[in-house]
């Protein structure tokens, strides 16, 4: 049972992430190595995250729509590409250490900081559902579904620059797509790890609250406010949970 602190903790960090998650990604390289920092297990705190993840998405697909940025078909049949890589990355992250785990999420967030310091192109062509997908999603929808089952850290840059790049979409359908993929193929994930006995329930939902509350909001806004602020804050804890998660302090 965590106590009131880490209690007020967790909601806030579920508040901040969806946050971030919402309008760009990386939140989870705050949420995840909190909750090994609070005594959870590497696959448990993997596991626990997801139920964060579930309702963030759920919550900004849901603001979304009341707003009318949404084409469902082309979010499912996306979503859908991801599901066989999702399952067996949620399946295979259930069986490495922890040990290799901590140092596989860490340089993940090194990474992920390099690419938060690159300038991101702010020219975004205008929205479409398409009705020929390219042939080159298919493949990465894949791989993207396995890292995102295996880690899910940094999983929502990857899919800004895969669907901006590949179907050509304005950011904002871009972030609407995103959200309602990883809602999908987090469930048969969350799923893996309940069987699996790899959740925290408590900490799990109070998370999770925070997150709807986030994720709701941040959608709403939808715009670029504050993101120089977002980037800074985040690379900032990036580096220093990369560093203690490698062993450097």
């Amino acid at each position: 049972m965590p106590t009131f602190l880490e209690a007020l903790l967790l909601f806030g960090v579920g508040v901040l992430t969806s946050f971030i998650n919402v309008f760009a990604g990386g939140g989870s390289s705050i949420s995840l190595p909190i909750l090994i920092f609070l005594g959870l297990d590497s696959s448990v705190a993997n596991g626990t995250n997801r139920i964060a993840l579930l309702s963030q998405n759920m919550a900004g697909i849901l603001s979304f729509r009341k707003e009318n940025v949404s084409q469902i078909k082309l979010s499912l049949k996306l979503g859908l590409l991801t599901l066989p890589g999702a399952i067996l990355g949620a399946f295979y992250s259930t069986k490495i250490s922890d040990d290799l785990f901590q140092k596989i999420l860490g340089i993940v967030m090194i990474g992920i900081a390099i690419t938060i310091l690159v300038p991101s192109s702010k020219h975004y062509v205008e929205e479409k559902i398409t009705k020929k997908l390219p042939w080159l999603i298919y493949p990465v929808m894949i791989l993207l579904g396995f890292y995102g089952g295996f880690i899910q850290v940094g999983i929502g840059f990857l899919f800004m620059i895969s669907l901006h790049n590949i179907l050509k979409m304005k950011l904002l359908y871009v972030n609407s797509h995103k959200l309602f993929i990883i809602m999908l193929y987090t469930i048969p994930a969350l799923i893996i790890f309940i069987v699996t006995d790899n959740v925290n329930w408590i900490y799990g939902i109070i998370l999770g609250v925070g997150s709807w509350v986030g994720a709701w909001w941040s959608a709403k806004l939808a715009a670029k406010k504050g993101e120089k602020l977002i980037k800074i804050i985040l690379i900032a804890a990036i580096i220093v949970m990369s560093f203690k998660l490698l062993g450097g302090f």
